[in-house]
């Protein structure tokens, strides 16, 4: 059995569990781990927790360490060369002819290597790129080409709710969305109102989804055709979260339901 913590690494990078080697961690610390090759930081994302041998699917890395003020002082260091390497490379991509966007850059912790995220419409040759860069920075030199969401988690921004991107802020990993999600939510199928700043639907239509059919079970769609004591009316708006309908009678005139978690009781407001 181990007691592990799941850690995010760099600013960038994937969250993953780690053995915590015995050492007491708390949410937000910032510590130093292993890596495939050398050290990286990271922030612990959460509680401790034991899980079972059998449940390790491949090798479980560790903590090495809570970081130290000498480590912090090591992170903010790396962070201030990045403008200074982000600004060579994109002077290399410029003299390749390279049709990519440069998004980001990553140090390691130990400087071993860096990692720069890139955006691009097509598959990119970047190997002698990869052979400039790592000449001039002595370091190993891994390109990583993402999506406009990984772009948006990674830039970040607000979104149109007014509050911090929910992919930058808290979403571990991204899950399909779809139309239909929006549909069942009663909104506006104007791309505008439900797409993000990456011009794609918003990541809250997806883990919004489920609460929504929840909500939604027992009460009408737009358009049925209901029975209540002042008699029958079509239904022309449905407000799940206030778990409401708002009827239209045969004589014009309109009334709300609000109906029960049971299906069955419904009451005229």
């Amino acid at each position: 059995m181990f007691e592990v913590v799941q850690i995010k690494l760099r600013e960038a990078g994937n969250m993953s569990y780690y053995s915590t080697s015995g050492i007491k961690c708390s949410v937000g610390d910032c510590v130093i781990v292993e890596a495939d090759r050398g050290l990286e930081y990271g922030e612990v994302v959460s509680e401790q927790e034991l899980v079972l041998d059998k449940d390790i699917t491949k090798p479980l890395l560790k903590i090495i360490r809570k970081a130290t003020s000498g480590d912090l002082y090591q992170i903010e260091k790396n962070r201030k060369r990045i403008e200074d390497i982000m600004n060579t490379c994109e002077k290399k991509i410029k003299e390749r002819k390279l049709d990519m966007k440069l998004i980001d850059a990553e140090y390691s912790f130990d400087r071993s290597k860096i990692i720069f995220y890139f955006t691009a419409e097509d598959r990119i040759d970047f190997r002698e790129l990869v052979k400039d860069l790592a000449k001039i920075f002595k370091a190993r030199i891994e390109l990583k080409q993402i999506g406009v969401r990984d772009e948006a988690k990674l830039l970040g921004g607000y979104g149109p709710c007014g509050r911090v991107l929910c992919c930058a802020r808290f979403l571990k990993s991204f899950e399909p969305v779809t139309i239909k999600m929006a549909k069942e939510q009663n909104l506006s199928l104007n791309p505008t109102k439900i797409s993000g700043c990456c011009g794609r639907l918003m990541c809250c239509l997806g883990y919004e989804y489920k609460t929504y059919k929840d909500l939604m079970k027992g009460m009408p769609k737009e358009g049925d055709i209901v029975k209540t004591r002042q008699g029958k009316g079509r239904v022309v708006s449905v407000n799940a979260l206030r778990r409401e309908a708002m009827l239209e009678l045969d004589d014009g005139r309109q009334i709300k339901i609000s109906y029960e978690p049971s299906p069955s009781k419904e009451t005229t407001l």
